[in-house]
């Protein structure tokens, strides 16, 4: 791929005494979406002080860095005890079908007894760009080909439908302390009932395990590339790996190709993960988050080969 990314440094992170009740800290899972002209409405992740996460955003100039507005209500917030999204809310990215725009996410679940677990469930991007929930069940849940956990989709729109990409947990320890969480590939002809269709990323033992958040960009005609965060084993940190395919559905993993890893010090010497790969203006942005699992806020980066 021979591509690099050159980082812009942190755009935004949460003030130190939090913007709301629920978005006390963190600013995780960025999405944009053009708002106008080179300025972008950026939601993602924040916490409460309980650890649940909701939907907050930013309006940030993409070009000059600017902060132009920042809001200080949530757009979104988590579920009521028992519902499928009770403790928390981590968005993954948006797509339209028949001019409703959703906005797709991990509901989270995590009771007294037992081990957190993840359904997917949709957002509606409402033209005044509100947020109404599309469901209170799941989009996809769990099955017989994801038995455990789901999270982390993201959707676009191809010559036959839709594609989802898709973290599932198949194992809590693969025998090395860390889960088993490939990603996954379902498509669907109307972008509402989704044909899962199983692995669709190589993983590798003790390097690439634990998948999350893959961000997608390609077509047919020219090859899909995929963005995602990993990490190999108990205690590892994440990064942010790399693959490609031809066809969207059979990937070859690439790590060493993502073009991006860790600083020296600062805000992401620790970790990277959760990748939002985007275009504006004949550029291709990342943003992406730091330490802490976005605790740190999230950051920049502009494509400058490949």
């Amino acid at each position: 791929m021979n591509s690099k990314w050159q980082k812009l440094g942190l755009l935004y992170s949460t003030p130190s005494n939090g913007l709301h009740p629920k978005l006390m800290t963190h600013a995780s899972n960025p999405l944009p979406v053009l708002l106008k002209d080179d300025v972008y409405r950026i939601f993602f992740s924040g916490r409460d002080a309980n650890n649940r996460s909701s939907v907050g955003a930013v309006d940030i100039d993409i070009l000059t860095r600017e902060l132009v507005c920042e809001h200080s209500e949530p757009f979104f917030v988590h579920g009521p005890e028992g519902c499928f999204y009770a403790d928390g809310v981590s968005i993954g990215n948006c797509y339209e079908v028949n001019g409703i725009t959703y906005m797709l996410f991990m509901g989270w679940q995590t009771p007294k007894q037992g081990h957190w677990r993840g359904d997917i469930g949709r957002l509606i991007l409402k033209p005044d760009w509100s947020l109404e929930l599309d469901s209170d069940i799941p989009l996809m849940g769990s099955d017989d080909v994801d038995p455990i956990s789901l999270s982390y989709p993201w959707v676009q729109k191809d010559e036959d439908g839709y594609s989802m990409w898709y973290s599932s947990v198949t194992t809590w320890d693969i025998g090395n302390g860390e889960m088993l969480a490939p990603i996954k590939y379902a498509s669907s002809h109307d972008g509402h009932k989704w044909n899962r269709k199983g692995l669709a990323i190589p993983y590798e033992i003790g390097r690439a395990q634990a998948f999350s958040r893959p961000t997608v960009i390609g077509d047919l005609e020219n090859g899909f590339k995929m963005w995602f965060s990993y990490r190999s084993d108990i205690g590892g940190k994440y990064r942010i790996g790399y693959s490609y395919s031809n066809d969207g559905k059979q990937w070859e993993l690439s790590l060493a190709d993502a073009g991006i890893d860790v600083s020296i010090y600062g805000w992401d010497s620790e970790m990277i993960e959760y990748p939002f790969v985007f275009e504006h203006k004949g550029h291709r942005y990342m943003l992406y988050n730091g330490n802490g699992f976005g605790k740190t806020g999230f950051g920049l980066a502009v494509l400058t080969y490949g």
